[in-house]
């Protein structure tokens, strides 16, 4: 039987829908991570007796259940004692991605993220592999990347050359942690959209970790961030949108119809729709599919093709930051709840950054990737930024009061964070110092120091 037309209502459903009572509250992390071979530093392609599959399949000991598209072993899910779902899954370059259950926890995300990537080194060490946190790939070339065998990726993939000319680093050499937070009501969101959206550059900042491409320092310090300036204009960057009169659920789900789609999935296949209309779409009119109306699988679907600096779905994501070391992989997701689960420390955020107009967002986002924590807005370092708003993050987790087994609480998840923003060098800072002084221009010696 044919899919009826979707209604507004209901592609806006997925957003509003998403509204939770405080108390209902959850965090989520996730984070990429390049693997690499240990002899000869190669990242691993799919096959092959050290390859990605051999990963996907041994951590299946750990009770991990596969996921399978085409005959290909793409992902694997778990289930948590409270029956919340995380997965692993592959990026287009066989990034290693744990997105993680939600939890109500810093100490609980701290937790899980220990195991899996304990889980990860039982494993790759019986396969010769290892696992880097970075923001960009440091050493080999688009062409040495090996691509994994999604559907979707390879839609992406010829696509993406049309839109921009970093696109296809985006898919293959970077990788990234990311936090995903819940709203109580559209004006709740509206205010954490806006707060967290003009605040990113800020996390751009506190995270970069890519001063390198290619065996070489590269002139960014976020790599990755500079990468999303010119991956597809269409679906990407600070949407000046959202900070205008009006904005809320409709708003975006507008923003989301105007956006050319991927692909649509019909029967486990991934076609063709690269710069196809789903406003065409939800009217019958799509050219691959005449006559048949999207479901809310393709809307779902479509939303995630979406690559704004903060996403919106049923929860927010931020999207701002670089791979990293695991103990900034819980820093992130507690300097956000810390902002966003407080009343007090949410109206503070919100007044670093209310004055900035659309001209200091759009600057402060591409200033960042070269000269992070130095760059300035509206008058003031953003070194000064990120210290204020750490502390901010640090008020709102002393006022949550969410205690470890060890009666400790979530604020010393940011102390790497606090030092830092008042030291005012990144990490990419601190990785441009040891290329020019101890490792003696060697670049690989980062897959020796800073390995999981």
């Amino acid at each position: 039987m044919a899919n009826p037309p979707l209604t507004r209502e209901q592609l806006v459903s997925v957003m509003s829908g998403g509204a939770k009572p405080r108390d209902q509250w959850r965090v989520g992390a996730e984070h990429e991570k390049f693997g690499f071979d240990k002899s000869t530093l190669r990242r691993p392609a799919y096959e092959g007796p050290n390859g990605i599959h051999a990963m996907l399949t041994g951590l299946q000991r750990f009770g991990w259940a596969p996921v399978e598209e085409g005959g290909h072993l793409i992902a694997l899910t778990r289930k948590n004692a409270e029956g919340m779902t995380a997965s692993i899954s592959l990026e287009p370059g066989g990034q290693f991605e744990l997105s993680g259950a939600p939890l109500l926890t810093i100490h609980d995300i701290c937790n899980e993220t220990g195991q899996h990537l304990m889980e990860v080194k039982q494993v790759a060490d019986q396969l010769n592999l290892g696992f880097l946190g970075a923001g960009f790939d440091p050493l080999w070339t688009r062409a040495d990347v090996p691509v994994m065998p999604k559907g979707r990726y390879d839609i992406m993939r010829a696509y993406m050359p049309k839109k921009g000319n970093l696109g296809l680093d985006m898919m293959l050499r970077t990788c990234t942690i990311q936090a995903n937070l819940d709203y109580e009501s559209e004006a709740d969101m509206v205010l954490k959209f806006r707060t967290s959206l003009a605040l990113q550059p800020v996390g751009t900042a506190l995270f970069a970790c890519s001063p390198f491409t290619e065996g070489k320092p590269n002139g960014f310090l976020s790599a990755r961030a500079n990468v999303w300036t010119d991956t597809d204009p269409d679906r990407t960057g600070m949407i000046d949108f959202v900070f205008q009169d009006g904005f809320g659920y409709e708003r975006y789900a507008d923003y989301a119809l105007d956006t050319p789609m991927y692909f649509v999935k019909r029967d486990g296949k991934y076609l063709d729709a690269s710069g196809l209309s789903f406003r065409d779409f939800m009217a019958g009119k799509l050219s691959i599919l005449p006559g048949e109306y999207p479901t809310m699988a393709d809307w779902n679907d479509h939303l995630t093709t979406l690559f704004p600096e903060v996403r919106l779905k049923s929860y927010l994501e931020m999207r701002g930051s670089d791979g990293g070391p695991w103990s900034r992989i819980c820093a992130l997701p507690a300097l956000w709840t810390g902002i966003f689960y407080d009343a007090p420390s949410l109206a503070a955020a919100w007044d670093l950054c209310k004055d900035w107009d659309i001209g200091d967002h759009e600057r402060l986002r591409r200033d960042v990737t070269r000269l992070g924590l130095k760059a300035e807005v509206a008058g003031r370092s953003l070194r000064d930024v990120a210290v204020d708003m750490v502390a901010i993050a640090r008020e709102g987790l002393k006022n949550r009061a969410r205690f470890s087994g060890g009666m400790v609480d979530e604020r010393g998840y940011l102390s790497e964070l606090e030092d830092i923003a008042d030291s005012g060098l990144t990490p990419a800072d601190r990785l441009l110092a040891l290329y020019h002084g101890d490792w003696q221009g060697d670049v690989t010696r980062i897959y020796r120091d800073f390995a999981y």
